[in-house]
């Protein structure tokens, strides 16, 4: 079992929490980004370094990650490569993606953007909001309970 971070726009507040976990419940944790980050120095926290280009964090995740891994990322497309592949994906506002939601997500994440480069609507998604790591912190310890339980 491993944390795998989808690092480049994963929130600091995010970040924090799972590193705190990790170390609690003794479970390895790599961070995926372009550029190198700050990390706290501990055994169980690694950074991998890619190259820039596009998706190349994300290619790297879905190699190198296996079914009772967890992945935090807010990158819809990459959530539903590893649904697909049988791992536990959880987005920074707390979505768990599943077979069940992950296409319908890619669909409306599909939609917004052809919607803005068209201009018909601008902007992203709101900033975290503290309703949102309440949210991904019950997600995420929901999850880790699950596939903690799965692995015996």
């Amino acid at each position: 079992m491993r944390i795998w971070i989808d690092a480049d726009a994963c929130p600091k507040m995010v970040k924090e929490f799972i590193f705190k976990a990790a170390r609690r419940l003794g479970v390895p944790t790599t961070l995926v980004a372009n550029k190198g980050l700050f990390l706290p120095q501990h055994p169980l926290i690694a950074l991998v370094v890619v190259g820039g280009g596009v998706d190349e964090a994300d290619h790297y995740i879905v190699d190198h990650c296996a079914e009772n891994d967890l992945v935090v990322t807010a990158d819809i497309p990459l959530a539903s490569a590893l649904v697909e592949k049988g791992v536990a994906v959880v987005s920074p506002r707390g979505t768990v993606y599943t077979p069940d939601n992950v296409k319908e997500a890619l669909a409306t994440r599909n939609l917004m953007q052809e919607l803005r480069e068209n201009g018909i609507m601008q902007g992203g998604p709101a900033p975290l909001g503290p309703n949102d790591k309440v949210q991904f912190a019950n997600a995420f310890d929901r999850e880790m309970t699950r596939l903690r339980r799965k692995r015996g």
